[in-house]
């Protein structure tokens, strides 16, 4: 089973689209069986999948109660192969109880977790907060990879530094984590888009993929329908981008 975070502290990136395209992406085109999960306690990702709830777990117990069974709050979703551990907004109350609670381990609560579902899941897909609080630290902690969606504009660099150093201060606790690379979200064929593509390849110290995830109206009328992109809008050219950018990740893994 291998673990992805995608996170990037500035907002506004397309940051659960991806997640959702990604993880939809490796389940439909590649076979293989996922899980994602809903780190934000917007719970965006499991609005999505009609998954929101307070009455039902969430990921907030996985975090705050000892030795609580994961599978007791994963959600099979319509497609086969594609579940969800949901958030909500206890994961807010949940982030406070992480750190009054000294009694065991903080930062491994969800590595973990993650070991009574190693044998279900071929990929594990996290959708994080834009933010560095103590469940984004166990997702990086229970992370394989680091996939970082990125919007071009004046903002593009804002807070990659202190994720780069936060990732670096996790290998503490989790020496493999590594930065899969940087991904361009919300392309457009201008030429303001096109110099920033360049000058992020030019100067980002992290790898930056090829693929760009083109801007489009579908993209957006998704969150509505709660359908990914693959069979709501097949050759939309977003959901191309999300085909190509998910064979590019699995082509570098493998080298």
């Amino acid at each position: 089973m291998k673990t992805i975070s995608v996170i990037n502290i500035k907002g506004g990136v397309a940051k659960t689209i991806s997640s959702i395209n990604i993880a939809y992406n490796l389940m439909a085109v590649h076979g293989y069986r996922i899980l994602i999960i809903d780190n934000d306690k917007q719970g965006n990702s499991s609005k999505f999948f009609g998954l929101h709830s307070y009455e039902l777990p969430s990921i907030s117990e996985v975090l705050t109660e000892k030795g609580y069974d994961i599978r007791s709050a994963i959600r099979k979703t319509s497609y086969e192969n594609l579940d969800v551990l949901p958030a909500n907004m206890t994961l807010l109350k949940a982030n406070k109880e992480i750190l009054l609670d000294v009694s065991r381990p903080q930062q491994t609560r969800l590595r973990k977790a993650l070991c009574m579902v190693v044998d279900q899941y071929d990929y594990v897909i996290i959708d994080n907060a834009p933010d560095i609080n103590m469940s984004v630290i166990n997702a990086l902690v229970a992370s394989d990879d680091v996939l970082i969606p990125i919007k071009v504009d004046k903002f593009a660099f804002d807070g990659l530094e202190i994720l780069t150093e936060q990732v670096e201060e996790v290998k503490e606790f989790n020496p493999s984590l590594k930065i899969a690379g940087c991904f361009i979200t919300m392309y457009q064929n201008t030429n303001v888009n096109r110099q920033g593509v360049d000058h992020l390849k030019r100067t980002l110290n992290i790898p930056v993929f090829d693929t760009l995830i083109h801007k489009t109206v579908k993209v957006d009328e998704t969150t509505f329908t709660g359908i990914p992109l693959i069979p709501y809008a097949r050759n939309n050219t977003a959901s191309r981008d999300y085909v190509a950018l998910v064979k590019e990740y699995l082509n570098c893994a493998r080298i």
